[in-house]
């Protein structure tokens, strides 16, 4: 028998009511839980790629999110013991960009407030935009354990990457090695490929003449990086390459410095 039946259905859906109170039904329930499913079920577990704790999440998050909480339903459903672990990462040097904007905002910096002020600004970041992420993932209908959420700086998680670079270095698979970096001068560290934005510039090219040491010529020599001229060791000439091979051998000089530097076949 329908109940209410004089009470008006709403002209329009109202998700935001709708979802919520869905979301806290199942939550309240236990159904994200891997323990509703029988003692002998095969276990079925997901690990959330970590959101970095830096803002919002965006498209690309509610793809993963979609396909991943698909898989761990569908696992539900073939009764099997599905948990799918949440968390958020502390994504090291790009919260620190972001507290570091924040605090020039306010007319400050890092050095100025000092190393344990600014750690706690920091974890005071994680837990308003960690909390922010996660509420997120729930308006998403992620079926998460959330009494299970981590973070990538939770204690047993730093052992656990501990031992697994020990594993990898014992296996020769971690070693120390001479690199080109990303060197960022503003936080004076090291980033990755992924932090760095890239643009497009018109160069120029500059042609310059080393003349040689005894006067009999010069080698051209192009370059975009003329600053670069004034750490020149040597000059190198394809070995095949007919138009300066007799100058191998000899010595250039620097141009701007009159410093001998040899010119090399490579």
């Amino acid at each position: 028998m329908l109940q209410n039946p004089t009470k008006e259905m709403p002209k329009t859906y109202d998700f935001k009511a709708t979802e919520e109170r869905l979301y806290e039904w199942w939550e309240s329930n236990g159904w994200f839980k891997p323990e509703v499913a029988d003692e002998d079920a095969e276990p079925y577990t997901i690990s959330i790629p970590p959101p970095n704790v830096t803002g919002a999440l965006h498209q690309g998050h509610a793809l993963f999110v979609s396909l991943e909480d698909l898989m761990i339903r569908h696992a539900r459903m073939q009764g099997k013991a599905a948990l799918w672990v949440p968390g958020t990462d502390h994504a090291g040097i790009a919260t620190q960009l972001m507290v570091e904007k924040m605090l020039i905002e306010e007319g400050t910096t890092r050095k100025e407030v000092g190393r344990e002020e600014f750690l706690r600004r920091t974890w005071e970041w994680k837990n308003t935009y960690g909390s922010r992420i996660t509420q997120q993932l729930r308006r998403l209908g992620a079926s998460c354990d959330w009494e299970r959420e981590r973070f990538t700086l939770d204690e047993g998680l730093s052992r656990a990457v501990t031992e697994a670079f020990v594993r990898w270095y014992e296996r020769g698979l971690i070693y120390r090695g001479t690199y080109m970096i990303n060197w960022s001068p503003n936080l004076q560290t090291a980033v990755s490929d992924l932090e760095v934005e890239r643009e497009e510039e018109q160069g120029t090219l500059y042609t310059f003449k080393y003349p040689l040491a005894d006067g009999s010529g010069y080698l051209p020599v192009a370059t975009t990086r003329p600053e670069t001229i004034l750490g020149d060791t040597a000059v190198a000439v394809h070995p095949e390459d007919e138009r300066y091979t007799e100058m191998v051998g000899k010595m250039a000089k620097v141009p701007m410095l009159d410093r001998e530097i040899p010119i090399i076949a490579d």
